[in-house]
This record gives C-alpha cells, sequence and structure tokens, in this order.
C-alpha cells in the first residue's frame, strides 16, 4: 500500500463512481480499477462495491478511507514542511554573538523576515570575539557575529562597514579642540579605559606615533568600559557602533582621528562544513 494507492482509493470513494474517479484523476479507468484490485488483494478484503450506476464503501472500505484522509493529509503536511525547512522558511538558527554587535545585529531586514516567516527561531550564545571562533569549530553555532581583528584563515567572512573608535568621556574629561572628534595625542593626556580585546590594536595606534597612553582601565567588556567611563574614572575607547546600544547619555562621545584605530562587524561560518539554507538566508540578510 503507497500513498498513490490511497489518493485512487479516496478519489473512488468520493466520486462513487471508477468511471468519475479515473477522470478526476486524470487517469484511464482501466489503471484505476487494476490499482484497486491490488490493495483489496495486499489487505485481503473487499473495499468497494461495485454496482451499475454507483460504488459503495464496505465497512472495512469506510475505515480505509477515513485512515486515508488522515495519511494523506499528514503526508502532504509534511512534504510542506520538509520542504520549509530545506528552503531556509522555518527552524531554529543558532548564533554565536559578541555582546558588541547590537549595533548592528539584530535589524530590521532581521525582524521582517521573521514576520514574514513566523516559525523561526533564534538561539543565541554570547561570549567574546575567540570564544565564538571556539563554538563555531566545535559545531554548537551555525553562524557566529565577531568584531575584528581576528585570524580567518579557516573561516568564510562577510564583513559589514569599516567604523571608527570612539573615545567616551565625562563634562569635565572632555579633550580635543574639535567638537567631534579627538586625536591620538590629545588622548594621550588622559587615563584611557580600554577592554582587553583591543589592547594591541590600540597600543600599536599610539606606538606609531610615538605616544605611550597612560591606560588606568583594563575589562574585559565594552559595557564595563562604558560604566567607568560614566563614573569618571578616564576616558573609555569603544567601537561606534555600540553608542546604538548603550545610548551614553551623560557622556561626550567623539570620534578618534586614527586610520589604525578601526573595526568591523563580521559574520563567520567554517569552511568545508555543510551550512543549511536558513544560515544562508541569514548571511544574505545580513549582507543587505
Amino acid at each position: 500500500m503507497n500513498l498513490k494507492q490511497l489518493e485512487y482509493f479516496v478519489a473512488i470513494a468520493e466520486e462513487q463512481q471508477i468511471s468519475a474517479a479515473a477522470k478526476k484523476l486524470h487517469i484511464a479507468q482501466p489503471p484505476l480499477s487494476y490499482q484497486l484490485k491490488l490493495l483489496e488483494e495486499e489487505l485481503g478484503t473487499v473495499l468497494v462495491k461495485r454496482g451499475l450506476k454507483k460504488s459503495e464503501l464496505t465497512d472495512a472500505g469506510k475505515l480505509l478511507y477515513s485512515r486515508a484522509e488522515q495519511i494523506l493529509a499528514m503526508a502532504s503536511a509534511t512534504a510542506r514542511e520538509v520542504e520549509s525547512y530545506g528552503k531556509g522558511m522555518r527552524g531554529v538558527l543558532s548564533i554565536g554573538a559578541i555582546t558588541s554587535c547590537g549595533g548592528t545585529v539584530p535589524n530590521q531586514q532581521m525582524l521582517e523576515f521573521t514576520e514574514n516567516y513566523p516559525d523561526i527561531r533564534f538561539e543565541i550564545r554570547e561570549g567574546n570575539t575567540f570564544s565564538i571562533i571556539d563554538m563555531l569549530e566545535k559545531g554548537i553555532i551555525d553562524v557566529g557575529i565577531v568584531r575584528t581583528p581576528f585570524p580567518n584563515d579557516r573561516l568564510h567572512c562577510r564583513f559589514a562597514a569599516l567604523e571608527p573608535m570612539t573615545a567616551l568621556m565625562t563634562a569635565d574629561r572632555v579633550c580635543g579642540q574639535d567638537q567631534d572628534s579627538v586625536t591620538l595625542q590629545e588622548l594621550s593626556e588622559q587615563p584611557l579605559i580600554i577592554y582587553r580585546r583591543f589592547e594591541t590594536l590600540i597600543q600599536g595606534a599610539f606606538a606609531d606615533e610615538g605616544i605611550t597612553p597612560f591606560v588606568c582601565c583594563i575589562n574585559e567588556d565594552a559595557r564595563t568600559t562604558y560604566t567607568w567611563a560614566l563614573k569618571g574614572f578616564g576616558v573609555g575607547i569603544i567601537p561606534k557602533s555600540i553608542l546604538t546600544v548603550l545610548n551614553p547619555t551623560g557622556l561626550v562621545c567623539k570620534d578618534i582621528v586614527s586610520d589604525r584605530l578601526m573595526t568591523q562587524i563580521a559574520i563567520i561560518w567554517e569552511k568545508d562544513r555543510y551550512l543549511s539554507p536558513l544560515a544562508q538566508r541569514f548571511i544574505e540578510l545580513f549582507e543587505e
């Protein structure tokens, strides 16, 4: 017994005539009668009482008709569900995300996508860039959202736009002659608050200009840098896009003038590993 035979049988039951069922199915009558005969032989019982003008179901036929409707409906629903998974229209996407990606992800495109496909769920695992890469390599996540710099020889990457680093300072610590920007030379006169992720990058930028900065606080997170700067301990240095998440009321924010102090958000996934259609759709959204 297969789905095609059940489909034929349901048509016979509903049309109450083999010739009418054959017409509905767009097949000839003899093959339809043959399939019904095979089905009855397999089940060992008569399913349809043939009449000159009308065919009626036996009790066994009525039971099969009820079950066949359920089976065909389930098969159809299963096919649609598998197809939607295959097209990336439903499922669970596991994303590893750094805490400083809030200015880029989630975004409006993702919101519109989930409105169109409400069966999609996101599972977010947070960490720093290197822990995200580790989770990706272990297969814990499908894709990662990280920030440059990072080693990418084993990864596929799509990058967002370059963004400057920003200096956060309270009113009594304002430095720099320009209203919207500040130079490394001007920052060298202030105690700096940085997070360890950018220590090498920041120290290198100052060294290129022959300056040795005073770092009064080094920590593990942009939010900690923000908090210490807000409390007046020094000037915090963070990527500019984080400001859209932190909303730094009470702080003066200035872009740092340095070609070296630039960073990017990137979406990453492993080379030579299967990427689900849902993950592919997410990457496309990021690129938009």
